[in-house]
């Protein structure tokens, strides 16, 4: 048994520690947060303490799951602030997914139910991949991107790092989603999203700078 340790015990960590309990060879001892939670219950696990306290347990495995469309960069800044290496974080794939031998994930990944890589696709370290999403055949979601419950990936999709997709979004096959970039739910993407910037809508179009962007 691995022991497991989840940064984060919003939505998507809740949802982790779902994933990790019908998984085994895990052993998941709690959450850690930023928050002033210690000592709680969360979904009857306990919160641990915060970033320090993580990184001071060597022999215990991490997954960082925090992140939502108003603060979608805050899984790399704690990442990064952490330190650590790639050894020391867990990649976590719901036994209800279908992932290709010929695809690939990163460590610090997450992969929820129902979700399907269909081929040759390459997912970075410390993405997070909501349930029932559909990633074809050689799409690359790269480092700490975000693909939302429902969105549908085309061919040849690129997700370059940072970028969140939203709920149900359809993304055609060959566009690529600029680096920080933030696509709303429902949108029907046709063409190429710049980095840093908010694009919604069926066509998408551009809206405005992505948070805490400035313009170029």
């Amino acid at each position: 048994m691995r022991d497991l340790v989840i940064f984060g015990a919003g939505g998507l960590g809740r949802e982790t520690a779902q994933a990790v309990a019908a998984l085994p060879g895990w052993r998941l001892l709690g959450f850690a947060e930023d928050d002033p939670r210690r000592g709680q219950l969360v979904d009857g696990l306990p919160v641990l303490g915060g970033p320090k306290d993580v990184a001071d347990m060597p022999k215990v495995r991490l997954v960082v799951c925090t992140g939502s469309p108003r603060d979608y960069g805050s899984r790399e800044r704690i990442v990064r602030r952490l330190g650590l290496p790639p050894d020391r974080y867990a990649t976590i794939v719901h036994p209800a997914a279908w992932v290709s031998p010929s695809s690939r994930i990163g460590p610090g990944s997450v992969v929820l139910a129902q979700t399907v890589l269909t081929a040759s696709v390459l997912v970075g370290a410390h993405v997070a991949i909501m349930p029932h999403v559909t990633v074809t055949h050689d799409d690359v979601i790269e480092d700490h991107a975000t693909i939302a419950s429902g969105v549908r990936l085309g061919g040849s999709v690129r997700v370059r790092a940072g970028a969140y997709v939203g709920a149900g979004a359809l993304v055609r096959e060959g566009v690529t989603i600029g680096a920080g970039a933030l696509v709303g739910m429902g949108a029907v993407v046709l063409g190429d999203v710049p980095p840093g910037e908010v694009w919604a809508g069926s066509p998408a179009r551009r809206l405005r700078p992505a948070p805490n962007r400035k313009e170029a």
